[in-house]
């Protein structure tokens, strides 16, 4: 069985639960929450099981805070003797629109702290990346505060459809290839035009 380690980066804490910065954090514990698996408390962080199709993943949320994550990964990819391609990594992303997806097999961090960690921690760029963007709505030198600010109402009602989007990504990515799974990540999400329910009559 194919196995692989999907990281979700966040800051621990009830205070932290909501906040931009814990994108990583939302997205797995929706998929835990969908597979009907619970996180257990392990070394270097939280972690629940999940398979799908002859695929296992181990869903990894840090204890290390943000800015230290590579200490985590690096534990876990030993722990499990996984090489770099089985890893992916979820974070947030201030370039991105809120809830526009990205992903990439290797590249910089970006500006991200905890991506910057795990880099040189791991003393490589070589693994897959998945961003999920929270938009950049704050002023000059609001960007700790705004990372760090909580989701409003309307885009905690939409995390569930970014959250699926993503998952279905990884899953993707485990079955048919890297490729595709950049080319579903990568595109606009499909959405259903919407008639207006009280079309204007035709005027003479």
């Amino acid at each position: 069985m194919a196995e692989y380690l999907v990281v979700g980066l966040g800051n621990i804490g009830a205070e932290y639960a909501r906040t931009r910065h814990n994108m990583g954090f939302m997205i797995l514990d929706a998929w835990a929450q969908a597979s009907n698996v619970v996180f257990s408390v392990e070394r270097y962080g939280a972690v629940a099981e999940v398979s799908f199709k002859g695929r296992h993943f181990t869903l990894l949320k840090p204890s290390t805070y943000m800015n230290l994550s590579g200490n985590a990964v690096r534990y876990w990819l030993q722990r499990l003797n996984l090489p770099l391609e089985n890893l992916i990594v979820i974070c947030d992303d201030l370039n991105l629109p809120f809830g526009t997806t990205r992903m990439r097999q290797r590249g910089s961090d970006g500006g991200h702290n905890g991506l910057e960690n795990i880099i040189w921690t791991l003393e490589s760029e070589d693994w897959a990346r998945i961003r999920v963007g929270i938009g950049n709505g704050f002023a000059r030198g609001g960007q700790v505060d705004f990372v760090l600010g909580a989701l409003s109402d309307e885009e905690m009602s939409e995390m569930p459809s970014i959250a699926a989007r993503v998952i279905q990504g990884i899953k993707d990515f485990s079955t048919i290839g890297p490729a595709r799974a950049m080319n579903f990540l990568n595109s606009k999400p499909k959405t259903e035009e919407k008639k207006p329910e009280n079309p204007p009559e035709n005027q003479a």
